[in-house]
């Protein structure tokens, strides 16, 4: 798999379901094992005005790669 194919999908959280964002970039160690996927927020109105940054998912927290979606535990 490919982090072009990861980019696709929506990241969720298994602890209440909510849409976190998607994939914008990936932070790998030099042997090219990943650390981090960095998501971009979903934006809604509030988050277009006032912008939070982008979040870090550490590859550890990924529960399950779905066809669709990816699970994380957050």
């Amino acid at each position: 798999m490919f982090l072009s194919d990861l980019q696709s999908k929506d990241i969720i959280s298994t602890k209440d379901g909510r849409r976190i964002g998607r994939i914008i970039d990936a932070e790998i160690t030099p042997q090219g094992t990943i650390i981090y996927l960095i998501i971009e927020e979903k934006k809604n109105f509030k988050r277009f005005i006032v912008s939070s940054g982008d979040t870090k998912v550490s590859f550890d927290n990924i529960t399950k790669i779905g066809e669709d979606v990816i699970l994380v535990n957050m």
